[in-house]
């Protein structure tokens, strides 16, 4: 770092030994007492003041943003034109029903997992393993990895 000669206020010569040139000091003695403290952070306190002002007028400055505008099909279980809050919920609970029953057989992982239970991610074929446990061998019998489809 470049050290200065001169005091910057009066221009005297300044005779700095020590860390007091290394620090790079600007002012002499006499200007140090004469202005105060206040002088050696002058800079510092400037550019602190720019910042926070460009950053105040960069956050208020912005558009606002767009209004949420959430558009759904004619045909979505969620889409109800009229008001009748009975009808919506009839109609959430009778799609919540549909998907909870299948006809379909379905397979779990059944390796061991790091607590030693068997793990219950669901798989799409019987003797395959989920992405976490690809290579190990089931803990459980082939019979006890299936889902039974639930019937009402």
């Amino acid at each position: 770092m470049h050290a200065a000669n001169f005091c910057a206020e009066c221009g005297e010569r300044l005779a700095l030994k020590g860390w007091r040139a290394r620090l790079g000091r600007r002012l002499c003695d006499r200007c140090t007492q004469r202005l105060g403290a206040f002088a050696s952070f002058r800079s510092l306190i400037g550019i602190a003041l720019i910042s926070i002002a460009a950053f105040a007028v960069g956050r208020y400055s912005q558009p606002a943003p767009p209004p949420l505008i959430i558009e759904r099909a004619a045909n979505s279980p969620l889409y109800n034109p009229s008001n009748e809050s009975v009808v919506a919920q009839q109609n959430v609970t009778q799609s919540n029903r549909g998907a909870a029953v299948s006809n379909e057989e379905g397979y779990i992982c059944g390796a061991r997992t790091k607590k030693g239970a068997p793990c219950q991610r669901r798989v799409h074929a019987p003797g395959e393993r989920c992405f976490q446990h690809k290579g190990l061998a089931a803990m459980v019998p082939l019979e006890k990895l299936t889902i039974k489809p639930t019937t009402k």
